[in-house]
């Protein structure tokens, strides 16, 4: 994915997102937020067109996380170190590539969830599930909508992020099961129909208190449902939201949504935690430059000399629940199963790979990146960009199929499970991006 500092540092992290315009969005540089009312398309009191959305295209757009990047040290064979965060180990894989900066670079450490896979340890994390009801103020700012998450919130938990169903890499959940297709060859095998044995990365799923997000006029749009309630979706403003999400200040306050689930204890430094939305999506200054589904990150808060004074990294990300019919191929978990993925292979958003590139054959959209951003590598494809996925609750889900550390790797043949380079639906990536691409993907001289 492109990197920008729309947030408060350039830190690396990952986000789903679907763009109107991909050469457009990837092109833009912060913009400053102007009113959505002044704009075609829009009425007074920012309601838009149900249909606002139906030439949306999938694309992906970069952000930096909240808080500041101190440059955390990594030692092989066991985690970050110099952070208070969740379990992680760090290893590396070689291959010749070019750095950010253009510099031949051979060896790319990288740091993942959970134990080294040599272990054959299972690690739990506890992954608090947020409700965030959106409040969309009006001119006088009283609240006069408000977009409530609570009737998909079970149909998430129920979902294959956090349930665990059967993958050809065994029993588990979606993202542990990715990790687990990656590394097939190394890990302690235990029995693959046993979601209690073996090297695994649970999710143990912990709904918390409903936080809310007020948005004010003119910061926003919206779609009414056909009987006038609210509402198909809502677009919200990135810098907007990112305010109203994010603590400004440290030690943090309960003025913003983390900063308040922080102080009540629903978000920890050993939690991944989800703030989830229904049908909230973001734009970039103007509703046409829409829309991010979803991003991960972390909320970097100072030490105290109860952890020793090392900086708290609270492991984020941001998803929204998707209405079918909205985006072509993207529903339901879409957005959060992407983002739980690349959580799970880059959780601090500081894995850097060889520059790579992702093209579709038919529509001509690529993708050039230089991180292990699994879920990035196939949102540009129009073939085969999701795996449904039917539940014992009777629904089916849609989860975004990623990339495996082999194909970032230029591993040939893949050294994954099978030989792929794709999760779960083996055949959405048959090749590897070209080699030695240098910055922004020129193929080398």
């Amino acid at each position: 994915m492109k990197h920008s500092s729309l947030l408060r540092t350039a830190s690396r992290v990952a986000i789903a997102a679907i763009m109107l315009s991909a050469a457009q969005i990837i092109a833009v540089a912060p913009v400053a937020a102007q009113s959505t009312l002044n704009l075609a398309g829009v009425n007074p009191d920012g309601s838009v067109s149900a249909d606002f959305l139906k030439n949306a295209a999938t694309r992906v757009v970069g952000m930096g996380s909240k808080g500041k990047n101190d440059g955390h040290k990594s030692s092989l064979n066991s985690g970050v170190a110099g952070i208070d965060s969740i379990t992680n180990f760090v290893s590396q894989f070689s291959t010749p590539g070019f750095d950010p900066n253009g510099n031949p670079q051979s060896v790319w450490p990288f740091s993942m969830v959970g134990r080294a896979p040599q272990t054959g340890i299972q690690t739990n994390f506890r992954a608090p599930i947020i409700p965030v009801i959106l409040d969309l103020l009006d001119k006088n700012g009283n609240v006069a909508h408000s977009v409530d998450p609570a009737p998909v919130v079970h149909l998430v938990v129920q979902s294959p992020v956090f349930t665990p169903a059967q993958w050809f890499s065994g029993f588990g959940q979606f993202p542990d099961a990715g990790l687990r297709a990656t590394f097939h060859s190394v890990i302690s095998q235990g029995d693959d129909d046993d979601s209690d044995s073996g090297w695994h990365n649970t999710l143990v799923p912990q709904v918390k208190t409903t936080r809310h997000m007020r948005i004010p006029f003119g910061e926003y749009v919206f779609a009414l449902n056909t009987d006038g309630t609210c509402c198909v979706f809502a677009l919200v403003d990135l810098n907007t939201f990112q305010n109203a999400l994010f603590p400004a200040t440290s030690p943090v306050d309960d003025s913003t949504v983390i900063g308040a689930a922080e102080l009540a204890g629903d978000m920890t430094t050993r939690d991944i935690t989800t703030l989830l939305f229904n049908n909230v999506y973001l734009f970039q200054g103007t509703p046409a430059n829409c829309c991010i589904l979803g991003f991960h990150s972390f909320d970097q808060e100072p030490g105290d000399a109860r952890n020793g004074n090392l900086p708290k990294l609270f492991v984020m990300n941001y998803s929204s629940w998707i209405s079918n019919g909205l985006f072509t191929n993207f529903e339901d978990v879409t957005a959060i199963s992407h983002e739980m993925a690349e959580t799970f292979n880059d959780p601090f958003g500081n894995n850097i790979t060889p520059w790579w590139l992702a093209k579709d054959p038919v529509t001509g959209n690529s993708n050039c990146q230089d991180n292990l951003e699994v879920g990035d590598v196939v949102e540009v494809l129009s073939s085969n960009p999701v795996f449904a996925k039917q539940m014992p609750n009777g629904h089916t889900y849609h989860p975004q199929n990623i990339a495996l550390l082999p194909w970032f790797a230029f591993r040939s043949p893949s050294t994954a499970q099978h030989h792929a380079y794709s999760f779960p639906d083996e055949t959405t990536l048959t090749a590897l991006s070209p080699a030695n691409l240098q910055v922004n993907c020129v193929a080398s001289p």
